[in-house]
């Protein structure tokens, strides 16, 4: 009989352990979903608010005062009456304009050139 009842605890003691490892596997399991769950959450969020802007400039961009101006600024187009005036880029602007006097740089004399100078 005292038999019986050492293999019977020992049986339920088993019986507990294994319980106890599937226990904590199932909540280690249902905290790893979780966390899952929270990141799908956070790139839904993310994904609706670029959908939204996307919206935003879709809406522009079929507006007819974003149609005319891509118009305008892309193909150099006008409306009757109006003068198109296309000028070159800045570089080329720069290089084609007259400088002043003033405005071109002049380094001063190095220390040796003005002991010459001085001595000649």
């Amino acid at each position: 009989m005292q038999k019986l009842a050492k293999y019977t605890n020992l049986l339920l003691l088993g019986l507990a352990v294994l319980l106890s490892i599937s226990l904590v596997r199932n909540v280690f399991k249902g905290l790893e979903a979780k966390r899952g769950t929270d990141k799908i959450k956070e790139n839904i969020t993310k994904l609706q608010g670029e959908n939204s802007d996307l919206e935003a400039r879709l809406k522009e961009a079929q507006s007819e005062e974003y149609i005319e101006k891509q118009l305008r600024d892309k193909l150099g187009l006008a409306k009757k009456g109006e003068i198109v005036i296309v000028l070159p880029e800045t570089k080329i602007l720069e290089e084609l304009a007259p400088r002043l006097p003033e405005e071109e740089e002049k380094l001063p004399d190095p220390t040796w050139r003005k002991w010459l100078k001085l001595f000649l």
